[in-house]
């Protein structure tokens, strides 16, 4: 609708299937942000050490890519309803297993590595599957609002759960995690209230490497899609400095666990804002153009945010950050789910969600290395620009990402 500014919520009053997912994301989003505020102040406060923080960052990385990966070709094969109600079971349990080992009086270092990498590959395999089932429960013409209101479901997390997370670890960290496997119940309930997702009927008949070679052979020819993937992995490994947190909170900003969660919350927050007005990004037709731009205010508010030592102007230019990033993410999965064939729509998901996914993990293996080796200013500016010079780069390398138009198909057949 010309004009409108707020986001459209016709996907969720019109389709009862979507209120469902909807639902159940945005529950276990809330209870999985606990956690990712949770494990790196625990590994923080038993290492004191940045790296530390990257290193169980780069462990779930592994996991979660082969989840991911691996959950592109079975969910164009099988009910993705069965893959995210199991999937979700899972992650109750290991969420269960780290409030387990928290409670204990000497908790693990090695045992938090291992349940933390487990849960992440659980987690990869349930998110593509519910971003590959997005598209199939609204009209087409809705997928840009859809997307959107997936986005506000992840933002309400993010700024919500690390806010809690912030008093709910001074309470103490068994806590946080017994939260978070509460909440894996409710999408459990709501995964087996949706009706059966079934396959597209011509994706069967492969195996599962079979299947992966076809997807990448299809992705080799879309240089759209590999804009998209590309230009993500850029923001998140080189402007992601959330393993710097529990260092800054002290150093740089002299609080505790209070300022911590709201260096966290601060991106989510600005996201928020960003995604329930999102209702001019429906009418922007240069999409590749915008997401380049939104990529670059990105990495210019983390350069500036890692030049200041004033909290209420470092959560501001976070803010910032995560409003351009919620564009650019609602972007770049309406030029993914809007150009992609049914049969392929798993597999494409699949590498979106570990890119998504992925990405910050490098990020904080990044950002926490070059703070070893330098200085926490220097890991955050320099990140930023190379954030900026990235999504340069790439724009230029990939004219047709570039010069993507709204509604336009892919330009090369398979």
């Amino acid at each position: 609708m010309p004009g409108r500014i707020l986001v459209d919520t016709t996907p969720l009053r019109e389709s009862r299937e979507f209120r469902l997912l909807f639902t159940g994301q945005l529950v276990s989003t809330l209870g999985t942000q606990l956690t990712v505020v949770a494990i790196p102040y625990q590994v923080y406060s038993m290492t004191h050490s940045s790296l530390q923080v990257g290193a169980i960052s780069l462990a779930q990385l592994f996991p979660f890519l082969a989840g991911a990966l691996t959950a592109g070709p079975i969910g164009d094969a099988v009910d993705k309803r069965r893959i995210m109600i199991w999937t979700s079971a899972a992650m109750m349990l290991t969420s269960a297993a780290l409030a387990a080992n928290a409670a204990l009086a000497h908790p693990s270092l090695v045992a938090l590595y291992l349940i933390s990498s487990l849960a992440a590959g659980f987690q990869g395999f349930a998110n593509t599957a519910r971003m590959a089932s997005t598209a199939g429960l609204v009209e087409r013409r809705h997928l840009a609002a859809a997307f959107a209101m997936v986005q506000i479901t992840f933002q309400l997390g993010t700024v919500v759960g690390p806010a809690l997370s912030g008093v709910i670890i001074g309470i103490g960290l068994p806590l946080a995690y017994a939260l978070d496997a509460s909440t894996f119940l409710v999408t459990v309930v709501t995964s087996f209230l949706l009706k059966p997702i079934p396959p597209h009927p011509e994706a069967g008949g492969l195996t599962v490497w079979q299947s992966t070679k076809e997807g990448l052979r299809y992705l080799r020819t879309r240089q759209a899609l590999q804009g998209v993937y590309l230009i993500d992995i850029n923001a998140m490994v080189f402007g992601m400095p959330r393993a710097l947190f529990p260092a800054m909170a002290g150093s740089v900003f002299g609080g505790g666990t209070i300022t911590l969660g709201f260096l966290y919350a601060a991106p989510g927050a600005g996201a928020l804002v960003g995604a329930l007005t999102t209702g001019w990004v429906a009418n922007l037709r240069r999409q590749g153009w915008a997401v380049i731009i939104a990529v670059c205010v990105w990495g210019a508010a983390i350069t500036v945010f890692g030049l200041v030592d004033t909290l209420w102007v470092a959560l501001a230019l976070l803010a910032v950050a995560g409003w351009a990033d919620v564009i650019s993410a609602v972007l770049r999965n309406t030029i993914l789910q809007s150009t992609i064939p049914e049969r392929f729509r798993s597999r494409m998901s699949s590498i979106q969600m570990a890119v998504v996914q992925g990405g910050p993990r490098l990020g904080d293996l990044e950002s926490g290395l070059v703070a070893d080796l330098t200085s926490i200013e220097f890991a955050v500016v320099s990140g930023g620009l190379a954030c900026i010079a990235g999504a340069a780069l790439i724009g230029a390398l990939l004219p047709a990402f570039r010069h993507h138009v709204a509604g336009e198909s892919d330009d090369v057949p398979v």
